[in-house]
């Protein structure tokens, strides 16, 4: 029996909790809203994806936090390098997660993305969240603000920097501009938008109100 079946006195009504990743809670904040879904967002600290083997006990301990008090709970996290752990938290808790390997899908799709790297291996990519945070979560994280001379040793091998808009303001594409600056690379912008996001997340929440019951 998955976590989702559990029936307790606090339940808030029809309200779906979702375990979003950092990296894209706030898109996945904003479709629900823009839908009007009866979704909560609550988000894992997006630094777990540089310690991707963290994140599946992180979600199965958020999911055991909520499940007591939600009529149902889902996970809006791709595999994101866990290699099959957070599938199996899933499965074992029954509750449904996003499809595919990492956020990049989720918004440019696996056939696009699989063009761009097929066209250029060498390609880094960046969301919307990970240009703004490019800084604490990449420049800071490994050390390069510290010892910049490292730069080459994490980077040689790339050879652009591919941005996937869902909102390209000139904020962002600034931001954006910057991370590609750090690490030495020309910037290519992509508008993706979020409409792929907002079509897996109602495939998902279609699927937490169906099942377990």
């Amino acid at each position: 029996m998955g976590v989702q079946q559990s029936h307790h006195a606090a339940f808030l009504g029809a309200r779906v909790a979702v375990v979003a990743c950092g990296a894209i809670a706030r898109h996945v904040a904003d479709v629900a809203t823009r839908r009007d879904w009866p979704v909560d967002v609550h988000p894992l600290p997006p630094l777990l994806h540089n310690r991707p083997d963290r994140i599946a006990a992180a979600v199965e301990q958020r999911v055991h936090e909520l499940a007591p008090r939600y009529a149902r709970v889902a996970v809006a996290y791709a595999d994101c390098g866990t290699y099959g752990a957070l599938d199996d938290v899933c499965a074992r808790l029954a509750v449904p997660r996003l499809p595919g390997t990492d956020c990049y899908e989720l918004f440019a799709g696996t056939e696009r993305m699989r063009a761009l790297l097929e066209a250029e291996p060498g390609t880094y990519v960046l969301t919307d969240f990970l240009a703004t945070s490019f800084h604490r979560s990449v420049v800071v994280e490994l050390g390069l603000d510290r010892f910049p001379e490292l730069r080459d040793d994490y980077f040689g091998h790339y050879r652009r920097v591919v941005w996937l808009a869902q909102h390209p303001t000139a904020r962002v594409r600034a931001a954006a501009e910057r991370a590609a600056g750090a690490i030495g690379l020309p910037l290519e912008e992509i508008v993706a938008g979020d409409q792929l996001l907002e079509l897996a997340l109602a495939e998902l929440l279609t699927d937490s109100t169906d099942s377990s019951d």
